[in-house]
């Protein structure tokens, strides 16, 4: 009885897994793209004066009129240019990533300039302190390169001259990865002091058509204080009625943020030793707006005549590789810089299994396999619990025949019947919990394991064996057409009518490990649960085929593993009435 009630339990949760499933993750809607937008610093008007744009019209029609100069961005990981005009990152693609699995299949973009169908950039520049006039760079401004290309063996210094005595410099960097370094400098020879603010400004002008889900979140994010901000697209815009449409902001040392997808991240690092101050804020256009992330330094800078004055910081923007992130952390103190990927409510667990599965994936060469040998490691440090688990099991199949003598026998007597079962299970020192404690404890230990699978970059694209080439989408076979000999396409008509191969196996280990779990069941029970194994199969299909890999094999282990404590395992038998 026991047994099956943990059954029923695994299957309500099941349930809720796999309709939750398709509530959060809904098909994609195109993404509202914004007008033509800049990078214009307006005056600040705020108490801490971080700079925010002005009219985003007006700003678009400014930068269109300006031919556009670039230099080459050549590294081993990013290729794109950097635009001379406004000192913008606008124009950046991921070499080692591709769109789809086609040869020809572009690379992954992730910054693109304003005007195209999806605007993403990166501004830097400075902003007047009040009651200072000083002319500074805007979106017009033209910039002159020191010339040659940005490379791992090859800086670049930028330099724009006020017309007054002033000049600022931009110096760039780039690591064999992912990471700028952004050097901002200003040279006063004006014959007075001069007081600014040096930003930084990560700016999405459109809503993507994924905005994350339960598993994964995409949108705003930032590291203040230690304190984690994942606000969302949502509240950004339910914040636009503030004061220069801020949402929300925090002061501190260091810090680093930006807009994260599913995949891939672009976010500002700033200097650990340096009191910042960083800004959500969404303004409003059209029917889309940009969604921004600025940080800049909390205090001013004051430049007295004669003098040059730096500051440092970085810009990230690549792959969420969990391995990489960690190194940054490390090397330039951004603080908790993993957390750009969503570990979730059971990030100490998850965290651990998303490292481990990266060196299995790095030293076995095949994602299926590296997330086999994870199964199999998750299982041998979990039997303890399992055999305690199978062992309380066998001990309450043992009992159920006098527990269902009692409660016939006091069945008009609940209060006796109960105190009679405990008395049995005094007497037979059974813990009527201990079957359900270790399934409990087991379970979020297989939820880390379900939302690392949505969380792995290893997974994106990556080859089984066979027919399977991309791991992360739905295994592409369909038995309902003999697998594509029949001229149509069953999920056309309803798009649960995809039964695969992974699927089908998936369906088979379930049917197999139920049927032990039949035999205690009440006839009504055991007619629902043999419907299960069929519903599993169609649900199934058509989530990740990875998901359905580690399904099938955890299924069998199982299995495999239920047979070896029964055969090595004195387990009790059941009492006669």
């Amino acid at each position: 009885m026991e047994s099956s009630k943990r059954t029923l339990l695994a299957i309500v949760i099941s349930a809720i897994v796999l309709v939750g499933f398709n509530y959060f993750y809904p098909k994609p809607q195109d993404h509202q793209a914004a007008p033509a937008q800049s990078s214009s610093v307006a005056q600040a008007t705020s108490s801490n004066h971080v700079p925010l744009p002005p009219s985003q019209k007006a700003a678009a029609e400014a930068v269109q009129s300006v031919p556009d100069r670039r230099i080459t961005i050549a590294g081993k990981d990013v290729r794109g240019t950097f635009n001379l005009h406004g000192a913008r990152f606008d124009d950046l693609v991921l070499t080692q990533y591709r769109e789809t699995l086609a040869k020809d299949s572009p690379l992954v973009r992730l910054l693109e300039q304003a005007g195209s169908q999806s605007p993403s950039y990166v501004v830097v520049g400075w902003q007047n302190m009040p009651g200072y006039a000083t002319v500074l760079p805007d979106q017009n401004s033209l910039w002159e390169s020191d010339g040659g290309e940005l490379s791992l063996e090859h800086p670049v210094t930028l330099q724009w001259n006020n017309g007054a005595g002033v000049t600022f410099r931009i110096r760039l960097t780039l690591d064999e990865h992912y990471m700028f370094g952004i050097d901002q400098e200003i040279d006063n020879q004006s014959g007075q002091p001069i007081s600014v603010y040096p930003f930084q400004r990560v700016q999405r002008d459109y809503l993507p058509a994924d905005t994350g889900s339960f598993t994964a979140y995409e949108g705003p994010i930032a590291v203040m204080n230690g304190k984690l901000a994942d606000n969302g697209y949502k509240s950004l815009r339910k914040g636009s009625d503030q004061p220069d449409h801020v949402s929300w902001q925090a002061t501190g040392l260091g810090g680093w943020g930006g807009i994260t997808d599913k995949y891939w991240l672009t976010a500002i690092g700033a200097d650990p030793a340096q009191a910042v101050t960083v800004r959500y804020a969404y303004v409003p256009q059209g029917d889309a707006g940009s969604y921004q992330i600025t940080f800049s330094r909390r205090d001013p800078q004051i430049i007295q005549n004669g003098a040059t004055l730096g500051y440092t910081s970085h810009l990230f923007a690549g792959a969420k590789v969990t391995s990489l992130l960690h190194y940054y952390d490390k090397k330039f103190g951004l603080t908790s810089f993993d957390k750009a990927i969503d570990f979730g409510w059971f990030g100490f667990l998850t965290r651990p299994i998303l490292y481990l599965l990266h060196w299995l994936y790095v030293h076995i060469g095949n994602f299926g396999l590296a997330l086999m040998a994870l199964t199999l490691i998750v299982k041998i440090v979990l039997f303890p619990l399992a055999y305690k688990a199978t062992v309380s099991s066998a001990r309450m199949r043992m009992v159920a025949p006098k527990i269902a003598e009692i409660r016939e026998k006091y069945k008009d007597d609940p209060m006796g019947m109960n105190q009679r079962v405990m008395g049995l299970y005094k007497e037979e020192k059974i813990n009527p919990a201990g079957g359900c404690l270790p399934v409990l404890i087991q379970a979020p230990i297989f939820f880390c394991l379900y939302k690392m699978l949505n969380l792995s970059i290893d997974e994106r694209h990556a080859p089984f064996f066979g027919w399977i080439k991309d791991l992360s989408v739905p295994d592409p076979t369909n038995l309902l057409n003999l697998f594509g000999l029949i001229p149509f396409d069953p999920t056309h008509i309803a798009s649960f009518l995809h039964l695969s191969i992974w699927g089908a196996a998936l369906g088979i280990t379930f049917w197999i490990l139920q049927r032990e779990s039949m035999v205690s069941m009440d006839p009504a029970q055991a007619r629902i649960m043999r419907f299960m194994p069929l519903v599993y199969v169609f649900v199934m299909s058509s989530f990740p085929a990875g998901l359905l890999v580690y399904y099938t094999w955890n299924n069998l282990l199982t299995f495999l593993q239920q047979i070896y404590i029964q055969r090595h395992t004195r387990l009790p038998k059941p009492l006669k009435k």
